[in-house]
């Protein structure tokens, strides 16, 4: 199912792409765009990993730097049969942790400086157990893939307006004069909220697969339970600085909305929902 969506993903991408270079110049911009979306799937499906990362200033960590989350992490991917992920810190005080890769054998763990100071042992095996249900849950590429299309689509829509209001990248007149009006509507409001429909289809059921995973290889739903009612606290108290596009990578959200409209379009499910499927109440 996960390799179903990260292959839908893609096509979105690509059809994307040959809508706006369509819009904004006619067959020559179709071209151009053919050959972006190329270019974009190939980048997207090895490299997303690795531009998440990058984003957030991630440094590899070694056994000897980080020994306490690299015990637990070779414990549960013992458990599971799973390879070794690489292991990466987070230079922020804000508590959260995601996982990326395409695929278990090229899979990678990040933690925060800040999650690291906050929660125990029992509390930070839980956060590296559900991460991992991520990567048993062969989510990681779908999730992965969905920050850069998120990220693209918002990019492209804000490059297409400007061109917009100047008139295209060539073809005709008619092309070019088409450029305005609906296409700069679609581009300056449709796509990023597209682009936050995209986040909203993977990822909330994916939270709750990922907790659930983990609350059952560590056997201790209570550990999970306590560190994401921490984890929601502290992270409002230290607001993680993150791109919108990226934030459904977290085990919290980064980007905290209001109530509302607001809580429609989180990309995560509710903590006070997450914690009482896990023990049956919403709090600890």
């Amino acid at each position: 199912m996960n390799t179903f969506k990260s292959t839908l993903l893609l096509v979105v991408l690509t059809l994307f792409l040959l809508f706006i270079g369509e819009r904004i110049g006619g067959r020559n911009g179709m071209l151009l765009a053919f050959v972006l979306s190329v270019a974009f799937n190939f980048g997207t499906y090895f490299y997303s990993d690795k531009i998440a990362l990058a984003m957030y200033r991630a440094q590899p960590v070694t056994r000897e730097e980080l020994p306490r989350a690299y015990a637990a992490v070779e414990r549960l991917t013992a458990k599971q049969g799973l390879p070794m992920p690489k292991i990466f810190v987070l230079p922020t005080e804000s508590p959260n942790a995601f996982a990326t890769g395409r695929n278990p054998q090229h899979a990678s763990v990040a933690v925060t400086h800040g999650i690291l100071e906050l929660l125990d042992d029992e509390e930070l095996e839980g956060v590296l157990a559900h991460e991992l249900g991520h990567v048993r849950n062969r989510d990681i590429l779908t999730s992965s893939i969905a920050a850069t299309l998120a990220g693209a689509i918002t990019m492209i829509a804000r490059m297409g307006y400007w061109a917009s209001l100047f008139g295209g990248y060539g073809g005709s007149r008619d092309s070019r004069e088409r450029g305005g009006g609906f296409s700069s509507l679609f581009m300056l409001i449709l796509a990023p909220i597209a682009a936050t429909l995209i986040q909203l289809a993977i990822s909330r059921s994916r939270e709750y697969e990922a907790d659930a995973t983990g609350a059952h290889v560590t056997g201790n739903p209570y550990a999970l339970a306590r560190a994401l009612q921490k984890l929601d606290d502290y992270s409002r108290r230290i607001p993680m600085q993150a791109s919108p596009s990226t934030a459904h990578l977290f085990i919290v959200a980064p980007l905290l909305g209001g109530g509302g409209f607001g809580q429609l379009f989180s990309t995560h499910p509710p903590i006070p929902e997450r914690i009482r499927r896990l023990i049956g109440r919403d709090h600890v």
